[in-house]
């Protein structure tokens, strides 16, 4: 019996760091040696609710520093985080609690208004953080966990124990729990904190990322915590507001999605004073090569573009400085994980491809999940042989950097050709008039499928509106006749995931109401 604890990042940054502040929001700057007692009290207030080792306890939190006093207080206490995002409603909140079986909702004062409700129809008892109102009749945690000693030390587990139960988007059917172990999550946090990028304790993150989200949580919590760096939490991301922060703390590590560096890029055009970014970092989704650069040439920063999924840790690669970057890749794998292509019609058995040829990324190593909580024929689907199928087509070269053409999901076939959404966005990116691109495929009577590209418009005015035409010519003179987009929708937005991904699906079903 091998005992691992993911409480155990937290609790060696305090003896390490005691009197260095590990988080800053907007209200409060706490030390790692505060926010491990915190922990440590929380974990005390969880047991005296009747929290046990081994149950669940699902946490709905804003990024405050609320957010990392419960999230490790639950570990401490010996219990697996269900985190649940801020933009659910009830009735799917109320799935979760039901699905991954948790015994207790923390929901912040901020999110009480669906937390309640939920917490009522999953059956469960609900506690709160934050400042509520003395007239709403629901106990506190900082009050239940005043009234008890703080535990002494965490509470053991095996490495295998479930750590994180992280819900997918449900793109396909209902959302499945990814249980996450504490050798998953300590493992993933500890090589992107030591192996992927030259950061150190001295440095400062943006936690700009939602922490609910794998992404948010490993990366720019957990493994920021892994080195003993300070992370600034901000909570809600805007470009503005990030550069502002980065320059009042001096942040030297970005951590983000591509539509936050477009939101960066937007902001810096406007702006004259800007942060000394050393280390940029980007996933969750591909990010065009036309912003990469875009983001060097203002930044001056190369932004490390590295590939994951909640059922990775999430981390699977990463661009490397000892392997070099090449634009347009998310790199090699991460150490102890091996990452290859795998014959894509194939889905009972996995058949390895030589470098170069398209085919499903495959995933084995120390960062992949346990399975899908209750669903064994799921887990049975995405893990053959030890491999996890991403669902994501790509190629390795021969040197190993791995490319992600598209989603196997968002293929449009178009008269019985394959076009990949992915490979038309990137020609897009690169017209001046275009800040924003996501291709689909729309329904067609001759073609079957049809190209969209879906596109959001610079907002400078010097580099005019561009015509559904001119984006059409566009694309005809950089793309084969079968690819480029027949018709160009102009929006606003794009609808978002709360990972800051663009939901194609819910994209097509607006686009084709």
């Amino acid at each position: 019996m091998t005992i691992l604890s993911l409480a155990s990042v937290l609790a060696e940054a305090a003896r390490r760091y005691p009197d260095k502040t590990a988080i800053v929001d907007p209200y409060q700057r706490v030390t790692y040696a505060e926010l491990w007692q915190q922990a440590r009290a929380y974990a005390a207030g969880l047991r005296e609710l009747g929290v046990k080792p081994g149950d669940a306890v699902a946490l709905q939190c804003p990024n405050l520093a609320d957010f990392p006093r419960a999230y490790y207080g639950i570990l401490a206490a010996g219990a697996a985080v269900v985190p649940v995002h801020l933009l659910l409603t009830p009735e799917e909140i109320a799935y979760v609690l039901k699905d991954s079986g948790a015994t207790l909702l923390i929901s912040h004062a901020a999110t009480l208004q669906n937390g309640a409700p939920a917490a009522g129809a999953a059956g469960i008892p609900l506690v709160t953080l934050g400042p509520v109102p003395a007239d709403v009749p629901v106990k506190r945690l900082e009050e239940v966990s005043a009234s008890v000693p703080p535990l002494p030390l965490h509470v053991s587990r095996e490495a295998e124990d479930p750590a994180v139960i992280f819900y997918t988007s449900g793109t396909t059917g209902d959302p499945k729990g990814a249980v996450l172990s504490h050798l998953n999550l300590v493992l993933n946090a500890t090589v992107n904190a030591f192996d992927n990028n030259d950061v150190s304790s001295s440095d400062v993150a943006l936690g700009a990322l939602p922490l609910f989200h794998t992404y948010g949580q490993t990366v720019s919590m957990n493994a920021s915590f892994r080195i003993g760096m300070t992370v600034i939490l901000l909570p809600r991301f805007t470009g503005d507001a990030a550069i502002d922060v980065m320059i009042k703390e001096n942040v030297t590590i970005f951590h983000g999605v591509p539509t936050m560096y477009v939101a960066l890029l937007e902001a810096a055009a406007n702006r004259t004073d800007l942060p000394a970014v050393r280390v940029a970092v980007s996933g969750g989704a591909a990010l065009p090569v036309a912003v990469l650069e875009k983001f060097k040439a203002v930044f001056g920063s190369t932004i490390f573009e590295g590939y994951g999924l909640s059922e990775t840790s999430p981390t699977a690669t990463t661009n490397q400085p000892h392997f070099g970057t090449r634009p347009g890749t998310v790199g090699h794998a991460i150490w102890g994980v091996d990452v290859e292509i795998a014959r894509a019609e194939v889905e009972d058995s996995i058949e390895l491809l030589p470098a170069g040829e398209l085919g499903e990324i495959v995933i084995r190593g120390h960062n992949v999940f346990t399975g899908y909580i209750g669903r064994p024929e799921a887990t049975a689907e995405a893990v053959i042989d030890g491999w996890f199928r991403t669902g994501d087509l790509g190629t390795k070269s021969a040197d190993g950097f791995i490319s992600i053409v598209d989603r196997k999901k968002d293929l449009v076939i178009r008269g019985g050709f394959n076009v990949y959404p992915r490979e038309v966005e990137e020609v897009l990116a690169r017209h001046p008039g275009v800040t924003q691109v996501a291709v689909i495929g729309v329904p067609d009577p001759v073609h079957g499928e049809e190209i969209m590209a879906v596109v959001i418009p610079h907002k400078d005015a010097d580099a005019g509106a561009p015509t559904e035409e001119e984006l059409i010519e566009y694309a005809k003179e950089h793309l084969g006749r079968h690819k480029y987009p027949r018709q160009v929708r102009f929006v606003d937005e794009l609808p978002m995931g709360p990972s800051m991904k663009v939901l194609k699906r819910q994209l097509r079903k607006e686009i084709t109401a």
